[in-house]
């Protein structure tokens, strides 16, 4: 899927319901299925959808539509960069999901990977926001502006490179772990679908 630039001057709601519908994600953005889709390659990892997960992922579909970044396998490796550089707040799932796609991002695409960590040092995200009908009505330019998403990228410190480097040894850390618990859930659930289907 491309990179979805919503009308800056649509609300937040407005433009994430833009979002759904040109993502084919239906009408809540799949917030109360149990399992979330996922593919490690061709094969698939669907892991349960946890009550953290679903606090976060509704900033985090907020963030798709206000940093550009799509929603395929890079675009999702590079808004993981982006919000671990401006920090998942309280959001452990956040923190987890994110800190594994900013490794996966710097096999597949390390310049992006790096460029959007680094962009997310330079802005600010809606972790610490209420998500409340007030979010919600804001605008998208307003937003951009108030995130500093707006702002030319400057060029990294030596903190940023320090920060990055951290976050991908905590990611590969995080990532192991990640693999070592879902694989077997993963085929378990691979081998209860293939029998429903028989």
């Amino acid at each position: 899927m491309t990179a979805y630039a919503p009308d800056p001057s649509a609300t937040l709601l407005d433009a994430r319901d833009e979002y759904f519908r040109v993502n084919q994600f239906g009408p809540n953005g799949g917030y109360d299925d149990a399992w979330v889709d996922f593919k490690l390659g061709p094969i698939p990892l669907p892991f349960p959808n946890s009550p953290g997960r679903k606090r976060a992922v509704r900033f985090h579909d907020l963030h798709h539509t206000l940093t550009g970044y799509a929603t395929d396998a890079r675009g999702e490796f590079e808004i993981s960069a982006w919000e671990i550089g401006s920090g998942c707040a309280g959001y452990l799932a956040a923190w987890q999901l994110n800190l594994g796609g900013m490794v996966a991002g710097m096999l597949a695409a390390p310049r992006r990977t790096w460029r959007a960590f680094l962009r997310g040092r330079q802005s600010r995200n809606l972790y610490r926001s209420q998500y409340d009908d007030a979010l919600l009505s804001r605008r998208v330019a307003e937003m951009r502006r108030e995130l500093a998403l707006d702002r030319p990228l400057a060029t990294a410190r030596a903190a940023d490179v320090a920060l990055f480097a951290l976050a991908l040894v905590a990611g590969l850390a995080v990532g192991l772990v990640f693999m070592v618990l879902m694989i077997p859930g993963a085929i378990v659930a691979n081998l209860a679908a293939l029998a429903r289907r028989r």
